[in-house]
């Protein structure tokens, strides 16, 4: 049975319209044509777009998180250690 929709799913438009290297958003992570395409998309079809969305944000910050743990582990040898 299809679920019936009351109330229309907004745009996950945060405002920074900035494409990154791969072509996303980097506020809403929506590719150009999602982005374009948005009023025309059904309900279904937005809450597609914004689950892809969520797991581009996660990859996004996953990326990030172990860059940082890199960098981090490249750091422990730091001035103060060497004094003991």
């Amino acid at each position: 049975m299809e679920q019936l929709d009351f109330f229309t799913i907004p745009s996950p438009c945060v405002g920074v319209c900035q494409a990154n290297n791969r072509g996303y958003c980097k506020g809403c992570f929506r590719s150009r044509d999602e982005r374009f395409y948005w009023q025309q998309l059904t309900n279904e079809q937005k809450r597609n777009v914004i689950r892809l969305c969520k797991q581009r944000y996660q990859r996004v910050m996953r990326a990030k998180a172990q860059q940082n743990r890199q960098d981090d582990s490249g750091n422990d040898a730091s001035p103060q250690q060497e004094l003991f």
